[in-house]
C-alpha cells in the first residue's frame, strides 16, 4: 500500500510543483549581465512556500490513512520525487550562481535562509526530510561558504589584471563595486552570518572552508545576528577593504609618475571607502573600524604633501641676531623691509631674488599639477588644507621681510600675501 500511495501521490506533487521549479529557474536569468542581484527577485521563496503548503497537506492525507508507525516511510517515500526535482532546480541554480558570482553570490545566501527555514519549519510539524533537504541544498551552501574567499581572491585578480591606473589619479571603479558588494552584503546578514560562523573566524583565508562538511543543514538559530555574526562580518568588511587598498597600492606604485599622485590615488580610494561606509549599512557595523581607513587616507596624504617640502625650502633664510640689524620682535606689520634689505649686501639681495624665483617656480608647477589631478572634494579640501598650513605662513614672513627686494615691480616676488592666499583657496 505504501508503494502504491507513492507511486500516485509522489509524481502528482512533483508535476504540482514543476512549475513553481521552472520560475525560480527563469527568474535567475540575467537581462543586464552586471546587474547585482536584489533581494527577493528570485522565486524560490514562492516555490519553497508552496512545497511546504504541499508537503503539509500530504502530511496530513498520510496521518488520515496509515498507522503511526508507517508515517514517516510513506511521507519520505511520497515526497522524494519532489525533491529530486528541487536538487535538481538547486543545482542549475548553483551553475548560474558559480558563473555569475560577484553580481549573483546574494541569491546563494537567500537560499540557503528559504531552505534552511523550509526545512526547520517541515522538521518541527513532521519530523522528517531534514536530511533530504541538508543534500538538496549541499552544492549551493557550498558555494556559499568558498564565495567569500574567492570575492577576495577575484578583487586581487581584477586589479592585478588592470591594463592601466588614470594619470589624473581617479579612484577606480572597482573601488566602489566592490563597496557596493558590502552594501549589499548587509541585506544578507543572517545567511552570510551563518556561514561565517560555520568556517570560523578568518575562515574565509583558506580553502578549509570549502572542504568542510556541510551535511547538515544549519537550525533557524544558527540565522540568529548576534555579537559573533556582526563582529565576523565586520571583520571580513576589514579584510575586503584591506585587500582591496593593497591591491590598488601594488598596482598604481609602478604605473603612476612620482609620490604625489601615488598619494592622491590612495586618498581618493580610501575615501570612497569611507564615504560609502557612512552612508550605509556598514556605519553601525564598521564604526570601531574606522581608523584603519584613515591611516591609508593619512599615508596617500603624506606621500603628497612630500613635495610641497621643496617650496618650503626657498622660504628659509639665516638670520644673524649677533649684528646690528637684528630683525625685530613681534607683529609681521611691525616689520620694516625696506629697512631689512638696507643692511644686506648686493650678494644678500641677490640671494633673496633667486629664492623667490625658485620659491615662484617651484610653487606654480605644484599649483597647476594640484589642479590637474581628479580629487574627490573631501581629498581636494584636506590637501589643499595641508598644503596651506605649510606654506602660507612662512611664505606671508619670508614677503614681510623681503617683498621690498623688487621694489613692487614684480619681477621676483610674484604673490603678495592677499594673492597667495587667493591661491590657496583655489586648491580647496
Amino acid at each position: 500500500m505504501l508503494q502504491l500511495y507513492a507511486g500516485v501521490r509522489g509524481p502528482y506533487l512533483t508535476v504540482t510543483l514543476q512549475n513553481l521549479a521552472a520560475a525560480t529557474v527563469n527568474t535567475a536569468r540575467k537581462k543586464t549581465p552586471d546587474a547585482i542581484y536584489r533581494q527577493g527577485t528570485n522565486g524560490m521563496s514562492t516555490y519553497a512556500k508552496g512545497m511546504e503548503a504541499a508537503f503539509l497537506a500530504e502530511y496530513d492525507n498520510i496521518c488520515a490513512l496509515f498507522p503511526r508507525d508507517e508515517w514517516g516511510r510513506a511521507f519520505n517515500l511520497t515526497c522524494q520525487g519532489a525533491i529530486s526535482e528541487l536538487a535538481r532546480t538547486l543545482r542549475e541554480l548553483n551553475l548560474h550562481i558559480k558563473s555569475n558570482l560577484t553580481t549573483d553570490c546574494y541569491l546563494a545566501y537567500e537560499i540557503i535562509e528559504i531552505m534552511s527555514g523550509l526545512s526547520s519549519s517541515l522538521d518541527g510539524r513532521t519530523g522528517e526530510l531534514k536530511p533530504s533537504f541538508a543534500a538538496a541544498l549541499k552544492p549551493i551552501r557550498e558555494t556559499g561558504k568558498s564565495s567569500l574567499g574567492e570575492l577576495l581572491e577575484d578583487t586581487r585578480r581584477r586589479i592585478s589584471n588592470l591594463p592601466t591606473i588614470p594619470g589624473d589619479a581617479a579612484a577606480l571603479p572597482i573601488t566602489s563595486e566592490t563597496m557596493t558588494r558590502l552594501q549589499t552584503m548587509v541585506d544578507f546578514l543572517r545567511p552570510i552570518s551563518s556561514i561565517m560562523i560555520s568556517i570560523g573566524d578568518g575562515g574565509w583565508k583558506s580553502t578549509a572552508a570549502s572542504n568542510a562538511s556541510s551535511d547538515q543543514i544549519p537550525s533557524l538559530k544558527s540565522f540568529d545576528v548576534g555579537a559573533d555574526g556582526k563582529q565576523i562580518f565586520a571583520h571580513y568588511s576589514a579584510d575586503t577593504i584591506d585587500t582591496l587598498l593593497n591591491a590598488l597600492e601594488a598596482k598604481a606604485k609602478p604605473l603612476l609618475k612620482g609620490k604625489p599622485t601615488l598619494g592622491v590615488f590612495i586618498a581618493n580610494n580610501a575615501t570612497v571607502i569611507d564615504r560609502m561606509i557612512r552612508t550605509s549599512e556598514l556605519q553601525p557595523l564598521l564604526s570601531s573600524r574606522m581608523d584603519f581607513i584613515e591611516k591609508w587616507r593619512k599615508s596617500g596624504s603624506s606621500l603628497y604633501t612630500g613635495a610641497w617640502r621643496e617650496p618650503s625650502t626657498h622660504l628659509l633664510d639665516v638670520q644673524y641676531t649677533n649684528r646690528g640689524n637684528r630683525p625685530p620682535s613681534g607683529s609681521a606689520a611691525a616689520i620694516d623691509s625696506a629697512a631689512i634689505l638696507k643692511g644686506l649686501s648686493s650678494k644678500d639681495k641677490d640671494a633673496i631674488k633667486e629664492k623667490f624665483r625658485l620659491f615662484n617656480a617651484s610653487f606654480d608647477d605644484l599649483v597647476a599639477k594640484h589642479k590637474s589631478l581628479s580629487m574627490e572634494r573631501e581629498v581636494r579640501e584636506m590637501l589643499g588644507r595641508q598644503v596651506q598650513q605649510m606654506i602660507e605662513p612662512l611664505y606671508g614672513r619670508f614677503w614681510d621681510r623681503y617683498h621690498e627686494v623688487d621694489k613692487g615691480k614684480g619681477k621676483y616676488v610674484k604673490y603678495d600675501k592677499g594673492s597667495i592666499s587667493a591661491v590657496f583657496l583655489s586648491l580647496t
